[in-house]
């Protein structure tokens, strides 16, 4: 188990990871992390980024393609094509 202080930072008190901590974390500066409150113990955990679609798709292995254009015709009453 790790020690950490609380310091003043401001009107604020923060607590400062040291770069191992953060190395176990595999955290950086300006990561978001979660905090929560059990039994009597504060408990950070590590945001999950959501992927990108661009991530997603890469990691798929297949790229994405479209098929053709449809011409759907001529616009009628009030559509706007």
């Amino acid at each position: 188990m790790m020690q950490v202080a609380i310091k003043k930072w401001g009107n604020s008190q923060g607590i400062i990871l040291s770069k191992e901590l953060m190395e176990l974390l595999n955290a950086h500066i300006g990561d978001s992390l979660d905090a929560a409150f059990e039994n009597g113990n504060l408990i950070l955990k590590k945001q999950k980024m959501h992927k990108t679609l661009e991530e997603r798709i890469a990691e798929s292995g297949t790229p994405l393609t479209f098929g053709e254009e449809i011409d759907w015709g001529e616009s009628r009453g009030t559509e706007l094509w």
